[in-house]
């Protein structure tokens, strides 16, 4: 689990093909990796994948064809992407419960200042667009963010100067696909409204 506060921004330097998928190496030299152990989890721009290998500011982690074919941005050298370590229990929770599953791809309509924020709207895809609601969290390449507006498929969301600086949300721009996880809390309620939904 996470909580969709970014700790740093990695950048991917090598990317070696597998049979079926990847095998990344993320130089992250501003993330703390002395207590990360080999299995560990961290979170790459939302998608949860294990560490199999590290260094003192870089290590590896494998991407498997069914998570390339459904999230944007791990496939690309210099590629860069919002990290997060998985959470402790005993951690604060800075954002909401994540769980590092993407549930989507969406796409940036716009990303505009305004005053000392940005206003970002988003396209989600069709069947996620129940899920989300005006302000209610989601998550959108991996940071905790809350809706101020909904309509349709599209939302938007006020970014706060914080949040640009220190993510890689400050690159997009209209047309930008950006990796999408929609709460947890709406997942388990449909679920238990439609318990015979395939």
């Amino acid at each position: 689990m996470f909580t969709g506060i970014i700790t740093a921004v990695g950048k991917i330097s090598h990317v070696q093909p597998l049979e079926k998928g990847l095998r990344l190496t993320v130089e992250a030299p501003r993330l703390k990796l002395a207590d990360v152990a080999l299995g560990d989890s961290i979170a790459h721009g939302g998608v949860c994948l294990t560490v199999i290998a590290k260094k003192k500011a870089s290590y590896q982690v494998d991407v498997s064809r069914e998570t390339l074919d459904c999230t944007i941005g791990l496939d690309a050298v210099g590629g860069e992407v919002n990290l997060e370590k998985a959470m402790r229990l005993s951690d604060f929770i800075g954002g909401h419960l994540v769980s590092g599953h993407v549930d989507g791809v969406g796409e940036v309509e716009k990303f505009e200042p305004i005053g000392e924020s940005h206003e970002l709207v988003i396209k989600a895809p069709k069947s996620l667009a129940r899920y989300i609601a005006r302000k209610g969290s989601i998550v959108v390449d991996g940071v905790s963010l809350t809706t101020n507006k909904v309509k349709g498929r599209r939302f938007s969301i006020n970014l706060i100067p914080h949040t640009v600086e220190v993510t890689t949300l400050k690159r997009l721009h209209p047309g930008a696909k950006v990796n999408l996880e929609i709460d947890l809390i709406a997942r388990y309620v449909e679920r238990m409204l439609n318990p015979d939904a395939a």
